[in-house]
């Protein structure tokens, strides 16, 4: 209840990002894949109206990113993200429990927003309340695929977060890879790489079909990911919970940086060790 009570600012962003980023998708995907939709009858081309979501996502995840609250709560609004930095000890315990279930509370409640805006649009066949669902491969090949985008996906986030001349970027970044995987990824998967995403839809929807890929893909490929990065770089390497950082805003998290001015650099092990 103590950490609740320090921490709980940050806990509500975690749920409010989420929470945005449902009702942004669930807008656009409505927008161009309702079958009554003015902008779907003009862009016959599936291709382009995936992109066009992509971009949109992209950007909607940049700006919770730069947002104050995405400055403040590190901006990871997915489970899989919060156990993998748990895992390199970067959250604590409860911070981590608190953050997982605000985020499933958050991406369920904006979901729920998203459906009182769009009313029956969003529940169409052609929307579904934007469940995510094995594609025409089947099981094995969402399960890879899951895998594979979560692995890249927090591969980057360790290596362009940890730099510190582009760690600024991050969020850049992460737009970016969304983009390209809702572009390209979406037709396996539906691409999630997030449980709590994931669940929001398969609630509503009632959708329930292969939910274990979505819990044990993003979480196996992102857990990869932090091996990988560690056995490279080395668990020192590792400075922050944070997708962007240089900011004036508390950090939580067992940092790796101190405020030199207005900006933060990179502490020695000789810093973080007590003296």
């Amino acid at each position: 209840m103590n950490t609740l009570r320090r921490h709980y600012p940050e806990y509500l962003m975690e749920a409010a990002g989420l929470g945005l980023f449902m009702i942004s998708a669930a807008v656009f995907t409505t927008l161009l894949e309702h079958p009554g939709s003015p902008i779907h009858q003009a862009i016959a081309l599936p291709l382009l109206r995936r992109f066009l979501i992509g971009v949109a996502m992209g950007l909607t995840a940049i700006a919770i990113v730069y947002s104050p609250w995405g400055k403040q709560s590190g901006a990871h609004l997915n489970p899989a993200f919060t156990l993998t930095f748990f895992r390199l000890g970067k959250v604590k315990p409860w911070d981590a429990f608190y953050y997982i279930w605000f985020q499933f509370f958050g991406g369920l409640i904006g979901l729920l927003l998203a459906g009182g805006i769009l009313r029956g649009a969003i529940a169409d066949p052609s929307v579904n309340y934007i469940v995510t669902a094995p594609g025409a491969g089947g099981v094995g090949v969402a399960f890879l695929a899951e895998l594979a985008i979560s692995f890249g996906m927090m591969l980057m986030v360790l290596f362009v977060s940890n730099n510190p001349s582009r760690g600024r970027y991050t969020g850049l970044f992460a737009g970016a890879l969304i983009a390209t995987y809702i572009t390209l990824e979406a037709p396996l998967s539906g691409m999630s790489m997030n449980p709590a995403r994931t669940t929001a839809s398969a609630i509503l929807a009632r959708n329930f079909t292969a939910l274990w890929v979505y819990f044990i893909a993003p979480l196996v490929g992102m857990l990869l990911a932090s091996e990988v990065y560690v056995r490279w770089k080395g668990r020192n390497a590792v400075r922050c919970a944070k997708l962007h950082h240089e900011n004036n805003k508390r950090c939580i998290f067992r940092c790796g940086y101190r405020r030199q001015g207005i900006g933060y650099e990179p502490m020695s092990l000789s810093d973080r060790l007590p003296q």
